[in-house]
């Protein structure tokens, strides 16, 4: 059938108003895994700088003759530790006209680019925390995780970081992820002391990680339709850990984490700064200066070159 002559149909009107919902979705990912187990520190300086301490290995034979003369023992010094503040930075420049606009989905131009600025920022920092191995100077470049994570490492070749020389990795070959591995390193960080507690994963590496089944027997209940395929904790011979699923980490490595030892700190703490009008337009600058605080390398692990 077809609509009587001279019907005016939607094809031929003029002026009918847009059909635009006043939201706006956003598929992004936001979540910053690293930063959010991480405690918030504060530096006073680009060159931030902590301690840590080793006791003296156990002494199984510490016996001693009756009446003996006391000897002091052996000083263990600390150990000075550091790291450069990082300057991080975005800028949203938006025109008088777009600023005056009524825009859908957002009442203010200014302040939702703003707002998108400001989980960009987190992403980027989340990256660098993870990836970087080194720090640098010119500009300042704060060392991450793979920098600092050397000491209870399960690998397949390449070379590690080194944060007393500051020198980077070099990748090894990618092999396959498995619990073996991750028992491995797990049983060398509880030797050095350590007490880990969370595992953050690349994507791949997590869908591995809930194929391991340890010691138990797996059981679905057949009545509630649901199929059971993740494992996000983790019971080991030396405690349990929780499985963080991270988007912005290397995908080649986990890492073996106790979440206390390890700190983002700010000289600059996130601000707004208004800059100096050149034009019509309104300029606005994220600021944010921080580093990453490595309180204990040697309680953590990672389980690098996992394909």
């Amino acid at each position: 059938m077809s609509a009587p002559t001279n019907t005016f149909l939607t094809t031929a009107a003029i002026g009918n108003r847009e059909d635009l919902t006043d939201t706006i979705y956003r598929i992004s990912p936001t979540a910053t895994p690293f930063i959010s187990l991480a405690s918030k520190g504060t530096a006073t300086n680009t060159l931030h700088e902590w301690q840590t301490q080793d006791l003296a290995a156990a002494v199984t034979n510490n016996a001693q003759a009756e009446g003996d003369d006391a000897t002091a023992k052996t000083v263990t010094p600390t150990v000075r530790l550091n790291n450069r503040t990082q300057i991080s930075t975005k800028t949203v420049i938006v025109s008088g006209t777009q600023q005056a606009m009524n825009p859908a989905g957002r009442k203010n131009e200014l302040a939702y680019q703003l707002s998108l600025a400001s989980l960009e920022l987190r992403r980027d920092m989340e990256s660098s925390a993870t990836q970087l191995d080194v720090l640098a100077t010119a500009p300042r470049q704060s060392r991450g995780l793979v920098g600092w994570v050397v000491d209870n490492v399960d690998r397949n070749g390449g070379t590690l970081a080194s944060y007393t020389g500051n020198t980077g990795r070099t990748k090894g070959t990618a092999v396959a992820f498995t619990e073996a591995r991750l028992k491995n390193v797990l049983q060398k960080c509880f030797t050095a002391g350590g007490d880990p507690d969370s595992i953050l994963l690349p994507p791949t590496a997590k869908q591995t990680f809930s194929t391991f089944t340890g010691n138990s027997t797996r059981f679905d209940k057949g009545e509630d339709a649901k199929l059971y395929a993740s494992v996000d904790v983790y019971v080991s011979d030396f405690g349990e850990l929780k499985a963080i699923p991270s988007r912005f980490q290397d995908a080649n490595d986990v890492f073996v984490l106790q979440a206390d030892k390890w700190a983002i700190s700010y000289i600059r703490p996130f601000s707004t700064v208004e800059l100096a009008k050149t034009g019509d337009a309104e300029k606005r600058e994220l600021i944010v200066e921080w580093t990453v605080e490595a309180r204990a390398p040697k309680a953590n692990g990672a389980v690098y070159d996992v394909a």
